[in-house]
């Protein structure tokens, strides 16, 4: 009876691995003949992934390779293990007491409160005629083209330490100063031209999506809500024009995070010094370009990159929790 049993199993397993070996190849041949059929689709995507993986995949996972090593672009990186992140949160006093808390309050003000801004722009620029939207549209994202000449022209000569200054020269007219303030060079006073100037530059592409949103909602739901009873204006705002845009919300909270964190020029540019007065305005950016430009130590400004990476993260899934669904992800 043992024997006919293991007759009958040796009977019947050679014909089952000999259909997973013909369905395998099967399988495979489907799937090469599908990418075939689409080959025109995968050439034309082609330049974008490779311009993806050489500008942005490697230099991601060589900056995580670096964090855990000893470089200083001279001799050959040395595998240090986490010492890197140990003395990032633990014993770098500058990244503790002045990067890390100026880039968290940079980011809490001019992140949300970019946002927020952009939105009630674009709302109240849909609200205009069509003749007029283009060239007010225009005006507000203009700025985030032009910071660079805005800076020469407009913030430097407003914000200067003198009596000419504009912004000077207006307050003592009206009484409210005594003496020239020091905007750009008081530790007191130059975060708070940070986040002025990086406000009034912040309607980039995110605002021109918020814009595009709202224009595209459909105007039945509003038709239908009035005749529901819904009078006021925010109500819609609320419960219709926000629902009805949460893509383009998604974009522009997402760019508002990029934007936000990877700012961290305008301090210098603005005071002139680097690293800023009483490093007032030392941001996590200026703390990864001191250690990797000036000191030359390339794998403890890995380091400080990828923290800065993890970051971004947690902000972006905070992003995507808020105006994200099921079918995005």
């Amino acid at each position: 009876m043992r024997e006919s049993r293991s007759e009958l199993g040796r009977s019947v397993s050679p014909p089952e691995a000999a259909s997973v070996s013909v369905r395998s190849p099967g399988r495979f041949r489907t799937l090469l003949n599908e990418v075939w059929s689409y080959r025109l689709s995968y050439l034309f995507i082609a330049p974008f992934m490779l311009c993806f993986v050489a500008f942005i995949v490697v230099p991601v996972l060589a900056a995580v390779a670096l964090s855990f090593t000893y470089f200083n672009a001279i001799e050959s990186p040395r595998f240090i293990g986490w010492q890197n992140f140990q003395y990032l949160i633990s014993q770098d006093l500058l990244f503790l007491k002045h990067a890390l808390p100026n880039t968290f309050k940079f980011a809490i003000i001019v992140g949300p409160g970019g946002y927020i801004a952009a939105f009630l722009l674009a709302w109240l620029i849909s609200q205009l005629p069509a003749v007029t939207r283009k060239w007010f549209a225009l005006a507000m994202y203009t700025p985030s083209l032009t910071i660079g000449i805005a800076m020469s022209i407009v913030w430097l000569p407003m914000l200067t330490g003198d009596r000419i200054g504009y912004l000077n020269s207006v307050l003592l007219r009206l009484g409210w100063i005594d003496t020239p303030q020091l905007w750009v060079t008081d530790p007191s006073y130059l975060m708070n031209a940070m986040i002025g100037v990086t406000l009034w530059s912040s309607m980039g592409v995110g605002f021109l999506a918020m814009l595009a949103g709202i224009l595209n909602v459909n105007k039945d739901y509003y038709e239908a809500a009035r005749i529901d009873g819904m009078k006021s204006r925010l109500q819609e705002i609320w419960y219709i024009t926000i629902p009805s845009m949460k893509p383009q919300m998604l974009f522009g909270a997402v760019m508002a995070i990029v934007t936000t964190f990877k700012t961290g020029a305008i301090g210098v540019e603005l005071s002139g010094v680097n690293p800023t007065p009483a490093y007032s305005g030392h941001l996590i950016i200026n703390h990864i370009d001191d250690f990797g430009f000036i000191r030359f130590e390339m794998g403890y400004a890995a380091a400080i990159s990828v923290f800065l990476l993890l970051l971004m993260y947690a902000s972006n899934k905070l992003s995507w929790g808020l105006f994200g669904s099921k079918g995005d992800e």
